[in-house]
C-alpha cells in the first residue's frame, strides 16, 4: 500500500476593511486560501500581502498565523481542512514549492488576472499569482485534482468544495492557536458557490 501524506487547506477571512467590503457584497465566508504541511500551520504558503501592515504590495509568502496578518486582525475567521495525498504527489508539491521559495522575490500578485477573470479569461503570467490560483496550480501540477476549474478561474470556495477534504476546524483562527491547535468548534454549513475569483465577485458583474 502506498504511503499517505496529509496536507492542509486553510481558508480565511481576516476582517480587514477590504475583506469586509467583499464579504458584505458576496456573502461568501472566506476570501483567502493557503496551503500548509502541518496542522499547527507553521509551514504554510500562499500569495497575499508581504507585510501585515501593507495591503498594497503582494507576492509569494510563507505566512505567520501567530505574528503576521492574524495578529493584525485578531478576529480572523477560518476553516481548516486536511487532504490525504500519495507519496509521489507529496514530493511533487514539495519540489514545486522549492521553486517558489528559491525565486520568491520574482513573484508578485496577479492583478492582471483579476481583470481578465472578469471576462472568464484565465491570465497565466510567469511569476504572478493570486492565492487560489497558486494553491490550485500547485496541486494540479502535482497530480492532485483539487478542482475542475482552470487555476486562473479558481476561488477559495471552489477549493473548499472538493469532496476529498476532511474537516478539521472552523472558527476564529486565534482560538485554534490558543487551544494548542485542537479542533473546538463544529463545522459551519457552507455551500460552495460558483464564483470565479477570491477577491472580486465576478459572477455578479458578468452574466454567465
Amino acid at each position: 500500500m502506498d504511503k499517505k501524506h496529509t496536507i492542509y487547506i486553510l481558508l480565511t477571512h481576516s476582517g480587514s476593511m477590504f475583506s469586509k467590503a467583499i464579504n458584505a457584497y458576496t456573502k461568501d465566508p472566506y476570501t483567502h486560501v493557503s496551503l500548509a504541511f502541518d496542522h499547527q500551520l507553521k509551514d504554510i504558503y500562499s500569495f497575499g500581502r508581504l507585510k501585515p501592515n501593507n495591503p498594497v504590495i503582494g507576492g509569494f509568502v510563507k505566512e505567520d498565523i501567530e505574528f503576521g496578518t492574524c495578529k493584525k486582525f485578531p478576529k480572523t475567521k477560518c476553516a481548516l481542512y486536511s487532504l490525504k495525498i500519495t507519496e509521489e504527489q507529496y514530493w511533487s508539491i514539495v519540489n514545486e514549492l522549492e521553486r517558489f521559495k528559491s525565486q520568491s522575490k520574482k513573484y508578485n500578485y496577479n492583478l492582471l488576472g483579476v481583470i481578465t477573470a472578469m471576462f472568464h479569461y484565465p491570465m497565466s503570467r510567469e511569476y504572478s499569482y493570486f492565492c487560489s490560483q497558486f494553491v490550485s496550480e500547485l496541486l494540479l501540477k502535482s497530480g492532485v485534482a483539487i478542482t475542475k476549474k482552470h487555476p486562473g478561474l479558481t476561488s477559495p470556495m471552489d477549493i473548499m468544495g472538493n469532496k476529498n477534504l476532511e474537516f478539521v476546524y472552523s472558527g476564529y483562527l486565534k482560538d485554534y492557536i490558543l487551544n494548542n491547535y485542537n479542533p473546538i468548534v463544529e463545522v459551519e454549513t457552507v455551500q460552495s458557490r460558483n464564483i470565479i475569483f477570491d477577491i472580486i465577485p465576478w459572477n455578479k458583474l458578468v452574466r454567465r
